[in-house]
């Protein structure tokens, strides 16, 4: 071989070296025992899953208020868990009201006994049935949690959630379920205008137009929905309550909170759970530092 040749070839082999450098790759399997949360990321192309160093600790117990949500989520991912058929869930309602939270409360339950969470952001779940091909063989159970999910017309996440759901080919597996929580009952806007789509038949029935029926289409795949609602002034300040125990907080503090609580929810426009928590943070910091 002349030598010419041989420094083509080489000059050929670094250039091709340094094109895979660059070029998009699939995920690879990660330390499944580095934790028991991670996420799926997504740069300049290439692919990857991070386990989660520092899980999100909250309890089941720590959740109040919203007992009917969780003992329907909290039987599904036994069953699960257990190796029974389980439905995909969808999570849906005000904002605030522990949605995210008990997801996240259930994995903790049920770490023990090999559950494990995938986080998918919506501009990646076109990936989702590589994700799902990547997990298929593993001895543990995963759920893919995509969080504040919606979606806007013709966006591509929403055909591959959709396909992976139901109807497709490339199927979920056994092993796998999907949780999303969203304020969208149905995952997309709606408009004043498609209520005008709606036929009404001569014996009085109701009946949607495609537009409408298009939009009910990816929501009605998942099998269990689990409604959230706007908590009343009781409920707001019992949440209250359970957060400042949490933080250490005596009973007599907690109810002398009680009027501040309230004002911090007006000020904020909502007794959310989210806001509960926000408050006792600041009331037991600040109490704290007057202990000092």
């Amino acid at each position: 071989m002349s030598a010419s040749l041989e420094s083509l070839i080489a000059r050929a082999e670094g250039l091709l070296a340094r094109l895979e450098a660059v070029l998009p790759h699939a995920a690879t399997a990660p330390d499944w025992s580095a934790s028991t949360a991670f996420r799926y990321r997504k740069r300049a192309g290439s692919a990857s899953i991070d386990p989660v160093r520092h899980v999100s600790g909250i309890r089941l117990d720590d959740i109040r208020e919203v007992e009917g949500q969780k003992e329907r989520l909290v039987r599904n991912t036994a069953q699960f868990v257990a190796g029974r058929s389980a439905n995909n869930a969808l999570l849906t309602g005000a904002r605030g009201t522990g949605k995210s939270s008990l997801i996240k409360a259930c994995l903790n339950e049920f770490s023990t006994q090999g559950l494990r969470l995938i986080e998918v952001d919506k501009s990646d779940l076109v990936d989702l049935p590589d994700i799902v091909d990547l997990v298929a063989e593993r001895p543990e159970r995963f759920i893919v949690f995509c969080d504040d999910l919606s979606f806007d017309e013709g966006e591509p996440g929403y055909k591959a959630l959709k396909s992976i759901l139901d109807g497709s080919v490339s199927a979920a597996t056994a092993n796998v379920l999907i949780y999303a929580t969203s304020n969208r009952r149905h995952l997309l806007p709606e408009y004043m205008k498609e209520n005008l789509t709606y036929q009404h038949t001569e014996d009085g029935e109701v009946h949607p137009g495609e537009v409408i029926e298009e939009k009910i289409s990816l929501s009605e795949r998942f099998g269990l929905w689990v409604s959230f609602y706007p908590f009343s002034q009781e409920e707001y300040l019992v949440i209250v309550a359970q957060w400042l125990r949490s933080f250490g907080t005596d009973e007599r503090a907690i109810a002398d909170a009680r009027q501040e609580s309230l004002v911090w929810a007006l000020e904020r426009g909502s007794r959310s759970g989210r806001v509960a928590y926000q408050f006792a943070r600041d009331y037991a910091g600040r109490r704290a530092e007057g202990k000092a």
